[in-house]
């Protein structure tokens, strides 16, 4: 007689860790490509005779779009997979970026480069992003801090890359060399993401698929979050900082060039912030997880703001790069905290559609704030002020989120001394 046993055994890789390196192959893709604009800022300004003003506002054309259409995509995600809304934005983004290279005036790059990345980036990055919440618990701050370091890599690796490009085939070739890589890398890397861990007979961090059940059932309906005190003081918080926290990735490089700094060393400063992201995403997040998601969030609101302070006082390369550090540590601990703290309050069940809806105040900012600051520099030819006015923006933002902390705390003495 002879009885059969089935063993379980966990697999050799947990497949969560894929999905986070899908996440990461559409933001390196996806961002790297945006990012890559103060790289073309000059060429564009030089062959179509615009103002600086004026051809900012192609980054912040695309800027409000992607961050703005996650209201759309993220709920599709929820409902239909992150896999299909991922694939099509890289689709999207490599099309934009070809056809940006026929453009024949800026109206046509607003059109090519501003819709095809602001389209392509916006319906894959929540989707991407909201995914990997829902394969994390314990390691929830670390595994969204890696996934978006594709960011922090894409800052670094991408401008330097395209300026090379510039140099060797024009501004209008090196943007079909930048599309084979968004629908090759970008396309085939996020066919790798999955919503639900139990469609793998997985929880979250490899656990059963019990904790999944849990996982997945449990949340608040995305009408109810938007309506609550904290997603409102999410929402400010967001839109304030967002003013002011994209203008260096377009004015950075400029900004060098008009006090001296060779046009190599200065789009190197893009890589630095690149730098200092990555460190941020997987030092800050990891660290959230430890000293809680949102005295994280107040911290790197109140880093961000001191890294403005330093750029407004910045002449040097040496001091240049070290602005461009220490922003983009907090910029990148920004970026990876602020989804997690999403699904610590609000659950995994609609959470991209609610960071989705979030996001939408950043689409505001990034719209306004870097073309706002070309065109403050157009007019009193000084970053100045718009710098500054960066800084407080971020101070006030970090106030906004730690309102809530501090009238608990409040409370909690006010009822321990009655």
């Amino acid at each position: 007689m002879t009885t059969d046993t089935t063993t379980i055994t966990r697999p050799r890789i947990f497949y969560g860790w894929l999905v986070v390196a899908a996440a990461f192959a559409v933001t390196f893709v996806g961002f790297g490509s945006a990012y890559t604009f103060s790289a073309f800022l000059e060429p564009l300004q030089h062959d179509f005779g615009a103002s600086r003003g004026s051809v900012s506002l192609v980054f912040s054309i695309a800027g409000f779009l992607y961050f703005a259409l996650g209201v759309v995509s993220g709920p599709l995600a929820d409902r239909f997979g992150a896999r299909p809304l991922a694939v099509t934005g890289m689709v999207v983004v490599a099309a934009g970026l070809a056809a940006a290279s026929t453009a024949r005036s800026l109206t046509e790059v607003y059109l090519a480069y501003g819709l095809g990345i602001g389209l392509g980036v916006g319906c894959a990055y929540v989707p991407a992003i909201g995914a990997v919440q829902r394969w994390f618990v314990k390691r929830r701050g670390f595994a969204s801090g890696l996934a978006v370091s594709g960011i922090g890599l894409g800052t670094p690796a991408m401008p330097p890359i395209a300026s090379l490009l510039i140099a060797t085939f024009g501004w209008r070739g090196s943007y079909l060399v930048l599309a084979a890589v968004a629908i090759v890398l970008g396309g085939g890397i996020s066919l790798l993401l999955e919503n639900d861990p139990r469609d793998r007979g997985l929880g979250p961090d490899g656990d059963p698929p019990e904790a999944a059940r849990a996982i997945k059932g449990a949340g608040t309906p995305v009408l109810e979050a938007v309506r609550s005190a904290r997603f409102a003081g999410l929402y400010l918080s967001c839109l304030v900082c967002s003013f002011g926290a994209f203008v260096p990735f377009v004015h950075l490089v400029p900004y060098a060039r008009d006090h001296g700094v060779a046009s190599t060393s200065a789009v190197l400063l893009l890589g630095t912030i690149g730098v200092g992201s990555t460190a941020g995403r997987f030092l800050l997040g990891g660290l959230a997880d430890r000293i809680g998601r949102d005295r994280s969030l107040i911290m790197v609101l109140l880093g961000m703001a001191l890294a403005m302070a330093i750029w407004a006082i910045s002449a040097s390369a040496f001091a240049l790069a070290g602005f461009a550090f220490v922003y983009g540590v907090f910029y990148g601990g920004w970026v990876a905290v602020l989804p997690a703290v999403v699904m610590d309050h609000f659950g995994g069940r609609n959470v991209s559609g609610i960071i989705g809806i979030l996001y939408t105040s950043v689409a505001f900012g990034t719209l306004i704030g870097p073309s706002a600051a070309g065109f403050a520099y157009d007019a009193t030819h000084s970053y100045t002020l718009p710098i500054l006015i960066s800084a407080a923006a971020n101070v006030v933002a970090a106030l906004i989120v730690a309102a809530p902390l501090l009238w608990s705390g409040t409370r909690t003495v006010s009822e321990a001394k009655s």
